[in-house]
């Protein structure tokens, strides 16, 4: 098989401007290129897991946009303006750590900056060096414990990872986020000649990537939002696991883009450099639409027997595969072989064009700073993760009031007091903000729209997401990623559509802030298809998430006053659609106490006989109860746990001091299923909770129903303290006993 030659000059230069040392320029860049390919044989071999197709073929292209291309810069790869690439199809993962060996990333330690011997340990807990994000060492290791080249990218573990991929259309929603904070914060920050952002966002997708349904929804919206700064390059392989892609998809995906209101363009081979050449210069000349480029390519390219087979998806090529395609290459048969010749050539691009382009901007701040220095310690405070002073000044407690408010209204006005003093604080709803109440009021908030919309302007901080839950949540996290501060809304029993990104944000730890609304069988009429019985127990089972479900306007207000401190934690509000009762704090304990994420809020001077646990919505019952068993004589506590992860936080001794040791007799309290509150409640408590779905009936009727009323919690306490709790052959037969009545009146 022949090797048809990468002539990369061709992408940014006419033949009048071609320059006269084609051939070694073409030459050096072929060396590149194979020197990534390579790599990628080498690493999936040597790890003997992994997929080496993808980045084989891609190569060429990858290479293409990081030399010729991307405004970036390896020695200062947190650049504020650096355009940034994205790996949506992150199972070809050794593309993106070759590229970041070869061009020389600085490792980035705790404070931001590249990491030199002073200043501590790399953000990914490694030992700071002056070295890079990737060694070779690190290639040679891909895939093992504690490598910085795991099987997919990881956003934070490897620097010049701009995002986790992985799970596939996850990174192209990503870049979506990206690309609108883009837009942001250049109608925030630019300023007659002081063009402080203007970067691009390219992702490199699959075949996979497009079949996922998170894709649709993201591509919809960034072409409805005109975001001319973002290019999706397609790999277009037609392979995946099982085999060729007809197999199960026979739409015209370019049709469909065009749809979506974007630039469709189409390069027949990954080494068709003329056609490569026409669609990036389409791309940087597109001033309407975002762009999408359809790359066909050729899976494993160069392999002799595996090239365009799906076998070299998902597996190493065998070693004497691997050694015949060196040889079609034309590379010596040396494993992870890197000769100086390839970095010097790839990064004195990267120096020429991103290096100085970045010193320039540097420069440009200094000159901003002077002339607009509180838009200068904004970028400052976005990029160092610090709040400006008095962040909170806007905050305002409550006054005890028995009517209340549904914590969705309180939360309403604390997420308005709150982003007034976060200026980068922003973000939407699922369609559903008059509802979920997430709209910011306040003067200068405005709508993210294309400003030829004629409904908004790129600077407005309300976003109007439409119904795409998930791609909300992936767009939150491309935000984030920005150093913005995401919010997005949907009611709580919707939270199944964005478990992805939601994960992912943990993951990642990056303070993505979501918010659901309807959080129980308070929603009423609207029936078991919108009352959330399981979602808490989901949100709660991620690791890293917090998940606060507060009990009234002054725990809403202290969780948020927690939640703009956050910088590396994705949080989850749950909320009431009901009204709750503003507790009278002089006579309840402070709502301060939601910053230990559970506390003792009545009952706290006593040696308990029984413990009662609540949270959100159930306090106030919870507190009733309490009040009926002192006045039968029996010593209460009562304890508010608005967020158990944090509790889990707190030192054993603070956890003991609120549930003490000596009390076994407990019951939690809560709309919901039983599971997490185990560990709290041990087997000698009980849950007074949702063992079924829920019923449309007006509140109050499945209050009743439902077993959530004084009486009901009274009478758990009484079993508890005789050490006689429901056992589970009673949730059993309330189970089975719902299931006949459901078909008996299904049959009617």
């Amino acid at each position: 098989m022949a090797h048809q030659n990468v002539d990369l000059d061709l992408l940014f230069h006419s033949h009048k401007e071609r320059k006269f040392n084609n051939k070694d320029q073409q030459k050096a860049d072929e060396q590149v290129v194979n020197c990534l390919r390579c790599l990628a044989m080498d690493a999936v071999q040597e790890a003997n897991s992994g997929h080496p197709g993808t980045p084989m073929a891609m190569a060429p292209v990858a290479y293409a946009l990081w030399a010729r291309l991307l405004h970036y810069d390896p020695q200062e790869p947190q650049w504020m303006n650096r355009d940034r690439f994205v790996l949506s199809m992150g199972h070809a993962s050794m593309l993106i750590y070759g590229l970041l060996h070869l061009a020389g990333v600085k490792d980035i330690g705790p404070d931001g900056r590249p990491c030199t011997p002073d200043n501590g340990v790399a953000a990914n807990g490694h030992k700071a060096t002056p070295g890079l994000a990737v060694s070779l060492d690190d290639i040679k290791n891909f895939r093992q414990h504690h490598s910085r080249c795991p099987g997919h990218p990881e956003y934070r573990w490897t620097a010049g990872v701009e995002t986790t991929t992985g799970p596939l259309g996850q990174g192209v929603a990503n870049s979506v986020g990206m690309a609108i904070a883009s837009k942001w914060y250049a109608a925030t920050f630019n300023k007659p000649n002081f063009e402080m952002f203007s970067y691009n966002v390219y992702a490199l997708c699959g075949d996979g990537c497009l079949m996922e349904g998170v894709a649709h929804e993201a591509a919809s919206l960034a072409g409805h939002l005109k975001l001319d700064n973002l290019c999706w390059i397609w790999d277009n392989n037609q392979i995946t696991i099982e085999g060729n892609t007809s197999w199960a998809i026979s739409e015209d995906i370019a049709t469909r883009f065009i749809a979506y209101g974007w630039n469709v363009l189409r390069v027949g081979d990954a080494n068709d450099v003329d056609a490569l050449a026409r669609a990036m210069n389409v791309f940087k000349r597109e001033k309407q639409r975002p762009t999408f480029i359809v790359v066909d390519s050729h899976i494993a390219w160069g392999a002799p027997t595996k090239q365009d087979s799906f076998t070299a998806h998902g597996a190493p090529l065998g070693k004497e595969e691997v050694s015949t395609t060196k040889g079609i290459y034309g590379w010596p048969d040396e494993s992870f072989l890197v000769p100086e010749t390839v970095l010097s050539h790839f990064r004195g691009q990267l120096e020429q064009r991103g290096g100085i382009e970045r010193k320039k901007w540097d420069e440009l701040l200094a000159n901003y700073a002077k002339e607009y220095p509180s838009e200068a310690s904004t970028l400052q405070h976005i990029k160092h993760d610090t709040l400006p002073e008095g962040w909170d000044r806007f905050c305002k407690d409550f006054p005890a009031d028995a009517k209340g408010l549904a914590t969705r209204q309180s939360s309403a006005q604390c997420l308005n007091m709150v982003a007034q003093g976060i200026p980068w604080m922003l973000g939407g709803s699922a369609d559903l903000a008059p509802s979920c109440l997430t709209t910011l009021t306040f003067e200068g908030a405005g709508d993210f729209m294309a400003p030829s919309s004629g409904w908004g302007s790129f600077s407005g901080r309300n976003f109007h997401f439409g119904i795409r839950e998930h791609a909300m949540g992936s767009i939150m996290n491309g935000l984030a990623v920005s150093k913005l501060r995401p919010f997005g809304s949907t009611f709580l029993v919707f939270s199944d559509y964005m478990k992805p990104p939601i994960r992912l944000s943990s993951i990642m730890e990056v303070p993505s802030i979501f918010i659901f609304t309807h959080d129980s069988i308070g929603v009423g009429e609207d029936g078991p298809t919108h009352q959330p019985i399981e979602h808490l127990v989901a949100l709660r089972s991620i690791p890293g998430l917090m998940t606060f479900r507060p009990c009234d306007a002054n725990e809403v207000l202290h969780m948020w006053k927690f939640v703009g401190t956050r910088v590396d934690d994705p949080i989850a509000i749950v909320l009431s659609r009901q009204p709750l009762p503003t507790l009278d704090r002089t006579k309840y304990a402070s709502a301060e106490g939601v910053l230990k994420g559970a506390y003792v809020i009545a009952g706290a001077g006593v040696e308990p006989q029984v413990i009662l646990m609540a949270t959100g919505s159930e306090v106030s019952l919870m507190l009733e109860a309490h009040h009926a068993l002192e006045k039968e004589g029996v010593k209460v506590r009562s304890v508010s746990m608005p967020c158990l992860e944090l509790f889990k936080q707190q030192t054993l001794e603070y956890m003991q001091s609120v549930l003490p040791d000596s009390c076994r007799a407990r019951v939690s309290i809560e709309a919901a299923t039983s599971e997490p509150w185990g560990v709290f409640t041990g087997l000698d408590g009980e849950h007074v909770g949702m063992i079924t779905f829920g019923s449309s009936a007006p509140i109050k009727k499945l209050h009743q129903d439902f077993g959530f009323t004084v009486e009901a919690v009274v009478a758990a306490a009484r079993r508890v303290i005789s050490k006689r709790p429901r056992t589970l052959d009673s949730y059993t037969e309330v189970q089975m006993r719902w299931k006949k009545q459901r078909s008996s009146e299904s049959l009617r």
